[in-house]
């Protein structure tokens, strides 16, 4: 009896991991791709998508927004982004929505401690009235153990690690404020017939179920030992690979089809990529580009993808713009060049309006 129970339970917690990461008869949804810290270009796109008001409270209603990863790095309100999004989850839930905040590869890097991309700004943030106490600690254990405290070691380490730097670590932690939570989302759902992911699916990872690779990656990340050799920093998984974006259409054709057999889905979206700043279809619409160059970091290129009862369309800097399936989709990039003030980089590369 006992065992059977077991079994029971374990049945119910693996449909339930699945379903988590599946869901179906959502008629809008609006996907966003990476944020890289900046939150004022992420509020207006999602006041300009209709799922946040003029005070950021959600007022999607019944639709289901995607963010592909990357809000953090880059740009210095990496925190401000990340608590708009922990808090339109839980309204969004009570209007019978949902938020789908998935993990991109700089999430998992400010959790393993990877901290190339932060910026000063970022580490500011989390200063506090124990900052100077708290780092000067933090050096006097690691001199400890390196067995080291002379002046130029101290300057370097010093230099190296501002203020906020203890509290930023401390909030990543797997106990921390955004690491708890990090580490119970996943980098990969399926709304409808579409898949959304931030980097993508290589030939390596085809066919493993979406339950399989978020519990992977998730595993890794409650365990660092689990990183060598794991998916998380694997360059063709799905948090960092970027054929699906990159590599030659001809090429790569066969992979895109592998993949929508696989997962019983239509299209693909994805972020990691910044495209010239136009939410960008590929393929013949089947993959769908959406890290436009949110960020003042790049582009600052306001833009996102809504699907609306299975019709695309691209707000583009307020305007709405179908996007059209099909091989050739210049027309469509044209009008939302044609949205841009002048100078932008995707007016610059369609030569929309600009000196040749």
């Amino acid at each position: 009896m006992r065992h059977l129970r077991s079994l029971i339970w374990l049945l119910i917690f693996t449909a339930a991991a699945f379903a988590q990461a599946t869901y179906s008869g959502i008629g809008r949804i609006v996907a966003v791709g990476d944020v890289h810290g900046d939150y004022d270009t992420f509020v207006t796109v999602l006041r300009s998508a209709g799922v946040i008001d003029n005070s950021n409270k959600w007022t999607g209603g019944a639709t289901h927004l995607v963010q592909t990863g990357d809000c953090l790095d880059r740009w210095a309100d990496s925190r401000k982004v990340m608590d708009l999004l922990i808090n339109l989850e839980k309204q969004a839930e009570r209007s019978h929505g949902m938020v789908h905040a998935l993990l991109g590869n700089h999430e998992t890097m400010n959790m393993y401690g990877d901290l190339r991309y932060v910026t000063a700004g970022e580490y500011d943030s989390y200063r506090s009235g124990r900052s100077i106490q708290l780092r000067e600690h933090a050096y006097n254990v690691l001199a400890d153990r390196d067995h080291r405290d002379d002046e130029a070691y101290r300057k370097k380490w010093f230099d190296e690690h501002p203020l906020g730097w203890v509290e930023h670590r401390q909030a990543f932690a797997a106990n921390g404020q955004y690491g708890k939570v990090l580490v119970e989302r996943d980098a990969i759902v399926k709304v409808n017939d579409i898949l959304f992911l931030h980097g993508g699916i290589s030939r390596k990872y085809v066919g493993t179920p979406i339950a399989d690779l978020n519990s992977k990656i998730r595993g890794e990340l409650k365990d660092f030992r689990l990183l060598d050799g794991g998916i998380v920093t694997d360059d063709e998984g799905p948090l960092w690979y970027r054929g699906l974006a990159l590599a030659p259409e001809p090429e790569t054709a066969g992979l895109v089809d592998s993949i929508l057999s696989a997962y019983g889905v239509s299209r693909i979206v994805v972020g990691h990529t910044p495209t010239t700043g136009a939410v960008t279809p590929r393929f013949g619409g089947k993959v769908i580009l959406i890290d436009v160059g949110l960020s003042r970091a790049y582009n600052q290129s306001p833009a996102c993808l809504i699907i609306e009862d299975g019709k695309l369309f691209a707000m583009h800097r307020g305007t709405k713009i179908p996007i059209p399936d099909g091989p050739d989709p210049s027309v469509y990039l044209k009008k939302t060049a044609e949205a841009d003030p002048p100078g932008t980089n995707l007016r610059k590369a369609l030569g929309v309006g600009e000196n040749r």
